[in-house]
């Protein structure tokens, strides 16, 4: 939310600076984000100033250029080449000199001395649209002759400068979301150490002029639209804003579209109560009824888009059709525009459930819902409707020609609290004084109805609309206070916790380093999806967790895996040149596990910690002595690996079996203790093209809670360094075709226990030599002593125990 530095002290006197201002703002719970810097026309019109054509004449060597002198109140006077057709000696001329900057819409001009077709131009006399000022390039801007020469253009045209700040504002403080808003609270804050004077703009002047034109209002659904108030003003001119309305709105990034659209904007942002004018003219019956149309009714906006409405959309109609979807946006064909003479002004308070889900449904937010949809104050909406419609006479003429109609079916009550002065004490962790308190809540509008030293009745302001407990008026006290103002104890309290076993943080912490070293580069993506990546039933198989109310179609459920956020960020890198990836995620997935009729039983729905691994492109650039490759699925499985054995966990200890799922064109799936702990291999195309992309992937699915679980039965144990050699031997042995290398490895390992410590196959082969269904192994074993160095005599004998027990348990044919 943006807030206007200049706007801003129009309600509140204070000379602090606007670093200083931020500072408060920020201390009190309205963070602010960023200041920019604005001026009313970009640039300032810095170097540019008043001149007068001294002479003009035709350039010798261009019919349409003129060569001109023009003193700009400086010792000497300049030449300027100009090729306006309406330049003319005498003429007052805006004159922009050498090294200024224009800029007109997004593009920048730098002003030069220069040559053009061989005569000297020492700078330009401009045009409305070359300064900023309008549109019009009809020719120079030719201004009064008793302007003074060398005046600053940025002084005569009233060029304003500001501060604007940028506004985090959080979903409780809908009451600061205006400048009077804000102003309040800084009031409040100041308050506390001198006298501050906060002005209100006065509506007690406010008559109506006649009652020639009065529309009926009619509520048909009163839990939507709490309360409606509204009035008609006649004979208005519909043209461009004044100068200071127009700089206002475009100060907070609003664009001005007419006077009397302005206005409306402009007391939104001043009081934070939205309004909408419609063009009385078109509302047929001279009624307004509120309520809602048949689903399926085609609807056309504002923006030109033709939506068709639920039957839960709040309207506001005439007698024969819908004019503007409640507290969103207006219809087409009942705006105001340049034809308009009569328009009925609005300004209503609605229920922020009903206001909230129609903008989701149709994917449409606007200034107004966004207050709506947290809650405005029912008691404001007569004021600001009088306070529009002053400026409305002000800006557009026209005459008020009705009464203020006003329909509140069923009043707020204003909230009413006990505070405990104990319970503050006890919140806050030190007691700030009964009277600092009542000072407090006195400065926030609060009105004390009984203090009997042990507690206080308050009623709650009603544009605290989230102000409805006892935390909350605490939390007041507190942020006016200052959380900067309570003192740090000097001892620290503390209890012994438990930590769980297995420590699955500290697991997650060793992978995500040793990930990070390995070149991969951590994600985090967002655990809401869009269903439409689960449209195969077989994918979701009726697991898919909906959410109610989505914020948008794209966010509308719960990922059951990990693999659609990390493609949209493999095609979000991609589609920015960066095609080498290596990323990796841990988070959670979530799935129903109940039936159909059960989903109301929040046990049925299940959640499970994963991380995710992806691979793409090639594994590294090209060096003066190697060349890349395309990471591939061996890749994805030395990665899947090493995180095994980092875990304390032998991957050779694992089932491996041909992966069986439809996110994969081909894979392995792992097994251990009888639970799936991984999944990898090449992402299936029909997968990549639902985000879009067109290169392979490879993606590894590790079940987080089952690894940490099966790691934690490992015992990593730790030996003293081996003093004494390792030794090595081969072994190259025939085999049936079915006979696996871990069942060789198992019973080698079961052969010799004691100085056998690795072995590994470093080669297959079938073919010429080796009988049919046969295979070849070719083996290295590593054997070593921890008490002494090997004797040959030694060696022989294990390896001819090995080969022994390859021959008799193996069916194996020793090739000597």
């Amino acid at each position: 939310m943006k807030i206007s530095y200049n706007w801003l002290k129009e309600y509140i006197k204070t000379d602090l600076e606007p670093s200083a201002i931020a500072d408060i703002l920020t201390s009190i719970g309205l963070e602010v984000e960023g200041i920019e810097k604005f001026q009313s026309v970009k640039g300032g019109l810095e170097g540019v100033v008043i001149g007068e054509v001294v002479s003009c004449r035709k350039h010798p060597a261009a019919d349409r250029l003129s060569l001109t002198n023009v003193d700009t109140g400086n010792e000497r006077i300049l030449q300027i080449v100009c090729g306006a057709p309406n330049v003319a000696a005498g003429q007052k001329v805006v004159v922009a000199l050498p090294g200024s900057i224009l800029y007109m819409g997004d593009k920048s001009l730098t002003i030069k001395k220069s040559k053009i077709r061989g005569e000297l131009s020492e700078g330009m006399i401009c045009a409305e649209d070359e300064l900023g000022l309008g549109d019009s390039h009809e020719g120079i801007m030719v201004l009064d002759n008793d302007v003074a020469v060398g005046t600053p253009a940025a002084g005569y045209f009233n060029i304003k400068n500001d501060t604007i700040f940028e506004i985090g504002l959080t979903p409780n403080r809908i009451d600061a979301a205006s400048h009077f808003g804000v102003a309040r609270d800084l009031a409040a804050w100041l308050g506390q150490t001198a006298a501050v004077d906060l002005y209100r703009p006065d509506v007690g002047s406010f008559r109506n002029d006649n009652n020639d034109y009065p529309v009926e209002i009619i509520i048909k659904d009163p839990e939507s639209c709490i309360r409606y108030s509204g009035l008609t003003i006649s004979g208005v001119k519909v043209t461009s804003s004044p100068l200071w309305l127009r700089n206002r709105l475009s100060s907070v990034g609003l664009k001005p579209i007419n006077n009397v659209v302005d206005i409306t904007n402009f007391v939104l942002h001043e009081t934070g109560q939205p309004l909408h004018a419609f063009n009385a003219d078109k509302i047929k019956g001279r009624k307004v009824v509120v309520g809602q149309l048949p689903g399926g009714t085609r609807f056309t906006t504002l923006d030109q888009d033709i939506r068709e409405l639920s039957p839960d959309d709040l309207m506001i109609c005439n007698e024969a059709e819908g004019m503007c979807i409640a507290g969103v946006l207006g219809g087409v064909d009942s705006g105001v525009d340049q034809d308009t003479v009569n328009i009925f002004l609005e300004s209503a308070s609605f229920d922020p459930v009903s206001i909230r889900r129609t903008p989701k449904r149709h994917g449409l937010h606007t200034d107004a819902s966004f207050r709506f949809e947290r809650g405005t104050d029912p008691s404001a909406t007569v004021y600001a409707l009088k306070r529009a419609a002053m400026l409305i006479k002000e800006v557009a003429g026209g005459a008020i020609s009705s009464e203020v109609t006003d329909i509140y079916p069923r009043p707020v009550p204003p909230v009413k609290l006990r505070m405990d002065y104990s319970h503050v004490d006890r919140l806050i962790g030190e007691s700030i004084g009964r009277e600092r308190m009542k000072r407090i809540l006195s400065l926030l509008d609060f009105n004390i109805l009984d203090d009997n030293n042990e507690n206080l009745t308050l009623v709650v302001p009603q544009y605290r609309v989230e102000v409805t407990r006892e935390a909350d008026v605490i939390e007041e006290i507190l942020r006016i206070y200052g959380y900067n103002n309570i003192s740090t104890p000097d001892s620290v309290h503390s209890t012994i916790s438990y930590s769980e076993k297995p420590d699955r943080e500290k697991y997650t912490n060793i992978i995500s380093e040793m990930l990070s070293s390995l070149g991969f580069n951590e994600i985090i993506s967002n655990s809401l999806t869009k269903s439409a990546y689960y449209n195969n039933d077989e994918l979701s198989a009726g697991r898919l967790v909906r959410i109610m109310n989505p914020l948008s179609n794209d966010l509308d459920s719960l990922r059951m895996t990990l693999l659609f956020g990390g493609l949209e960020t493999v095609n979000y890198n991609t589609n920015r040149k960066n095609h080498d990836l290596k990323l990796f995620e841990f988070g959670n997935v979530y799935r129903y596990g109940g039936e159909d009729h059960e989903k109301g039983n929040l046990e049925n729905y299940l959640e499970s910690r994963h991380l995710a691994l992806f691979i793409s492109g090639e594994n590294h650039t090209d060096l003066w002595n190697s060349k890349s490759r395309n990471m591939d699925f061996y890749d994805i499985k030395a990665f899947t690996g090493q995180i095994f054995r980092r875990m304390g966990i032998d991957p050779d200890s694992m089932e491996y079996s041909e992966l069986q799922n439809e996110l994969f064109l081909y894979g392995l799936q792992v097994r251990a203790g009888n639970k799936t702990v991984a999944e990898y291999g090449a992402v299936h195309p029909d997968i990549l093209a639902k985000t879009d992309l067109k290169k392979d992937v490879f993606y590894a699915d590790l079940r987080w809670d089952h690894l940490v679980n099966f790691a934690a039965q490992h015992v990593t144990l730790y030996r003293e360094l081996p003093r004494f050699p390792e030794v090595r031997r081969d072994l190259a042995m025939e085999l049936d075709k079915e006979v696996k290398f871990s069942t060789i490895k198992e019973l080698a390992y079961r052969t010799e226990q004691k100085l056998l410590k690795r072995i590994s196959l470093f080669d297959v082969y079938e073919g010429e030599k080796i009988a049919e269904g046969k295979k070849s192994f070719a083996i290295t074993f590593i054997l070593q002593d921890m008490e002494g160095t090997l004797k040959e005599s030694q060696i022989e004998m294990v390896m001819n125990n090995l080969a022994s027990a390859f021959e008799k348990k193996a069916g194996a044919r020793i090739r000597r």
